[in-house]
């Protein structure tokens, strides 16, 4: 789960870390608002929308040379005037693709004067199973390209989890971006709050870019990423209630209604496997043979009728779904109670697309049995290859 920079900011703050004043607003009058409520005389508008890259980002109704989703205005007119310009209109960054997101929401803070700019960020590094801290001394809007171009000015502290942050991590924050006296032992405690917040809040991510270094001698968390482990929500109903359903995927959020691990992808044929690993492969393997699958979907080992229905109708949702590809292996759940499943929805939800089922595991003949005698238009495969082949197939006859 993601939260807005805004909300992660005031998370951060619980546990000491340093961020320039901020207020939240929803429409022009609360920007307006918002702006006089901070010292000034510098103000910075920034948009609010679950991507990066607002910076250089292009908002679809301005014009081309218009000024993206984070900008500096030097009076309470020009926060009045760009809140107007972003509220309501789609912003389209490197993230989000070309469909954009619809801003709705703006975060007005304090200016600050910034003398140097820094990057740190932290991830669960799964081989590991430690955590990982990334720190570099060329913080901004192009960190990517610095990844890309320069790795050497990246540095990578892993911390166990185990032993937890000890002062020595903080000293090599410190020397990692070049810092001395006072600030490199800020870098220290800043780094040490921010791992404290990353592991009490069972983040997967938090990216601050940049965490810069102002005139008068401080380090400020001038913007930061936020995500949040799913699984681990339960623990934390003050984050959950943070979650913005409007910067969400309806279908992925209808999805998790019923449990269901679903990503929309920008393909043609609809997948429907339990296992991640498994959904993986299948994709893969519709790629190899000319075609390119249209969402992730995971059913989970404990398929229900009432699943496998909730599945079928958040993929046939899709306009870009011209057939469907179901891949189960019956270990947990067994093959014919899936079969039962996939006709028992298939009627539901009048099938009008191919469909092409491979079934594996327990009880197999018996799912087969059920598939075939069906009276559905169902098509049977005996492999993973054979599926994929034949959903293709049906698909480029369709097309």
């Amino acid at each position: 789960m993601n939260v807005h920079e805004y909300q992660a900011k005031e998370l951060l703050a619980k546990f000491g870390v340093g961020i320039p004043a901020g207020i939240a607003a929803l429409t022009v009058e609360e920007a307006v608002a918002a702006a006089k409520q901070l010292p000034g005389p510098l103000y910075v508008v920034k948009a609010q929308i679950h991507a990066g890259g607002r910076g250089k980002g292009k908002f679809k109704e301005l014009p081309a040379d218009a000024k993206g989703g984070v900008r500096l205005a030097k009076s309470i007119e020009e926060v009045e005037a760009f809140a107007k310009e972003m509220l309501g209109n789609t912003l389209v960054t490197v993230q989000t693709g070309e469909a954009g997101k619809q801003v709705n929401r703006l975060y007005i803070t304090d200016g600050v004067d910034i003398a140097k700019e820094y990057y740190l960020s932290m991830v669960v590094d799964r081989a590991s199973s430690r955590v990982a801290m990334i720190v570099s001394t060329e913080g901004g809007m192009d960190i990517e390209e610095v990844a890309h171009s320069t790795p050497e000015k990246i540095a990578t502290i892993t911390i166990d989890p185990a032993e937890g942050f000890m002062p020595h991590h903080g000293r090599a924050v410190g020397y990692a971006l070049k810092l001395t006296g006072d600030l490199n032992k800020q870098a220290g405690k800043i780094a040490e709050q921010l791992y404290n917040a990353f592991v009490a809040l069972d983040c997967d991510m938090l990216e601050i870019n940049p965490l810069v270094e102002t005139k008068d001698g401080n380090l400020l968390v001038l913007d930061t990423k936020m995500s949040f482990d799913s699984n681990s929500l339960y623990r934390h109903p003050d984050v959950m209630a943070l979650r913005d359903e409007t910067e969400e995927d309806p279908a992925e959020i209808e999805a998790s209604k019923y449990d269901l691990a679903y990503i929309k992808l920008d393909g043609n044929i609809g997948c429907m496997v339990n296992g991640a690993g498994l959904a993986m492969a299948t994709m893969d393997i519709i790629k190899l043979n000319g075609e390119f699958p249209a969402n992730f979907l995971d059913v989970g080992g404990g398929a229900t009728t009432e699943k496998v229905t909730a599945a079928f109708k958040i993929i046939l949702k899709d306009p870009a779904v011209k057939g469907i590809l179901v891949n189960i292996f019956g270990g947990i759940m067994k093959c014919d109670i899936i079969a039962d499943g996939i006709v028992a929805a298939a009627k539901e939800v009048n099938l009008s697309v191919p469909l092409v089922v491979r079934l594996e595991g327990t009880n197999v003949q018996q799912g087969k049995d059920i598939l075939a005698n069906s009276g559905l238009p169902i098509v049977p495969a005996n492999d993973l290859g054979d599926a994929a082949r034949k959903i293709v197939a049906e698909v480029r006859k369709v097309a």
